[in-house]
């Protein structure tokens, strides 16, 4: 948004001063230190310890004596619960949607749930010829963007029970009608942050939604764009999502609480020549591994849902199209691939699209989905898991053996990520990607055993989150950084060696391929990223590679115990 010119009104200059410095404190990352805050304020030290001391007084800035910094204090916290209790949703979301209406030029409508349907509560149609809300009457559930947000972002109990009453009924060639399938389509929802319907509901009309959360984090209410799916098509709801998001926090008053931000492109150049093999926009691709026996590159889109089969010869890039959540495959000895699910492990044929459940070693946690995964030494996958919004730690590691056993090997997890081992399978690599760790551990090449668990590298903050990784056979560690448009390589000793820069700010993972294992392939993401950051990356979502010198571990095939 725009920033906004004040006009003071005379002799509340003090006041003015104190609520910037409010305004300062509430948009800094982390807590600042009074050196910090004096510096970014532009007051003299007089005036700016007077009205700090007067904040504090009041109780609207904590200090932290121990730390040296200052944060919001609890009276905010009294103020909000009473925002809440009179908060009125239509007069705050009014703004959100005409300077949407106009930014966007499609209607943008304001829903709520009302028992078993989506009513609109208020609408303001784009310029032209755009599609039209009756906000007199509701709208089903199961085939609209707004039901589907306002299913998906409930309590799960509240939610099952609610999809079971639900009458699938089917409006058009496109509307989902089966339980499972909706499900599947709400955990997706989810991953992402927002709802899509492509002609579901009604013939022509794409639509995409957010949810407008409320104190508890359910949702009150959802913000909806609808559109001609001539002009609406995928690529714009994906860009109309990410705007949606903001402005739902922006009508809650937490548009601070989790900022969708990248860093400004590096300008040197690491005299690296990356080739774009595959200019795909996959919207989070992800999990690249080589395939020996086909001499093929798999790798997924997590948000499509999809599974990927590129021949780097031809240029081919064949999908196979699941309908639900997936983050990973694995070769599999029989000549097809283990799909990493949100049900779970299971044998893919990817010709065909049939699974076969295997394991599951997160059965009935329906907060978290799996993440990365890789067969590791002895044959045994290894796949962490992640909260579907990423918002508490509560992803673990799991180790599953061929016979289908699971063993927990680490809880605490915030974003489960890249895993991989030493060319001597002695060390596990393992990142976790919200705190910036990538963890080494001692490993008992075989038998699963880890110990001694140390901060092999930290990422800081502002260059980026590690994600996927994998190892080279002189045991060095390459590590794509989102947000931080480069991949890393680090020695064994965890020195950080190299920085290759990506044309691409999310660099999602990394693999070795190729007939001689010396092509660095790269998967990357685009979800989220603001328009100016993508006319300036156009190429986020593709598929890249190069070669660094080094040559990758060739990948072991998971063999199911007889």
């Amino acid at each position: 948004m725009k920033p906004v010119k004040i006009q003071v009104p005379a002799g509340a200059a003090a006041l003015a001063k104190g609520l910037t410095l409010l305004d300062t404190i509430t948009d800094a990352d982390s807590p600042l230190k009074f050196a910090e805050l004096l510096q970014l304020s532009g007051m003299s030290k007089p005036t700016f310890a007077r009205i700090l001391r007067t904040l504090i007084a009041f109780g609207l800035v904590r200090q932290d004596e121990a730390r040296g910094t200052y944060a919001l204090g609890p009276r905010f916290l009294e103020m909000s619960h009473r925002v809440w209790d009179t908060f009125d949703l239509n007069s705050a979301a009014a703004p959100e949607l005409q300077r949407l209406s106009e930014e966007l030029g499609e209607t943008i409508a304001l829903c709520r749930l009302d028992l078993d349907r989506v009513q609109y509560l208020d609408e303001r149609s784009g310029s032209g010829l755009s599609v039209r809300v009756d906000t007199s009457r509701g709208a089903p559930l199961h085939c609209t963007a707004a039901g589907k947000v306002l299913l998906a972002f409930q309590e799960p109990m509240f939610s099952r029970n609610l999809i079971n009453q639900l009458n699938l009924e089917q409006f058009t060639h496109s509307t989902i009608t089966a339980q499972d399938a909706l499900a599947a389509d709400l955990t997706v929802t989810r991953a992402r942050g927002y709802a899509m319907s492509f002609e579901e509901h009604l013939p022509g009309v794409n639509s995409v939604a957010v949810a407008i959360a409320g104190q508890d984090g359910t949702p009150i209410g959802a913000l909806a764009v609808l559109g001609p799916s001539s002009r609406l098509d995928s690529s714009q709801l994906h860009l109309a999502g990410r705007e949606l998001i903001a402005a739902a926090r922006r009508i809650t008053g937490s548009a601070g609480a989790i900022a969708i931000s990248t860093r400004p492109r590096p300008r040197s150049n690491s005299g690296t020549e990356i080739e774009c093999v595959l200019p795909w926009g996959a919207q989070l691709g992800e999990a690249p591994v080589w395939h020996r026996a086909q001499q093929r590159l798999f790798w997924v889109d997590i948000l499509q849902p999809s599974i990927y089969r590129f021949d780097p010869q031809s240029g081919v890039n064949d999908s196979c199209d699941l309908g639900k959540l997936v983050s990973a495959v694995l070769p599999y000895s029989g000549g097809e691939l283990m799909a990493i699910t949100q049900d779970g492990i299971e044998l893919l044929d990817f010709d065909t699209g049939k699974l076969t459940p295997f394991a599951n070693p997160e059965d009935g946690v329906v907060e978290n989905r799996l993440n990365d995964a890789k067969v590791g030494p002895g044959g045994a996958i290894w796949v962490g898991s992640m909260r579907l919004d990423a918002s508490k730690p509560s992803g673990g590691l799991f180790r599953i053996t061929p016979e289908g056993e699971v063993e927990r090997k680490e809880s605490g997890i915030t974003v489960s990520n890249g895993l991989d081992w030493s060319p001597d399978k002695s060390t596990f690599y393992f990142v976790d990607t919200v705190p910036g760790m990538i963890y080494a551990y001692d490993s008992e090449p075989g038998s699963g055993n880890l110990s001694n668990r140390r901060v092999f590298a930290q990422i800081a903050k502002n260059a980026g989150r590690p994600d996927g990784l994998t190892v080279d056979s002189e045991g060095g560690v390459w590590c794509a950084i989102w947000d931080g448009w480069c991949l890393h390589r680090y020695l064994p000793n965890g020195e950080l060696e190299r920085t290759v820069e990506m044309p691409v700010p999310r660099p999602t993972s990394v693999c070795f391929g190729g007939p001689d294992m010396s092509t660095l392939f790269v998967t990357s993401a685009r979800t989220r990223l603001p328009a100016s950051t993508l006319s300036e990356a156009p190429l986020s979502g593709g598929l890249f590679a190069f070669t660094p010198g080094e040559i990758g571990l060739a990948s072991t095939n998971f063999e199911i115990a007889p």
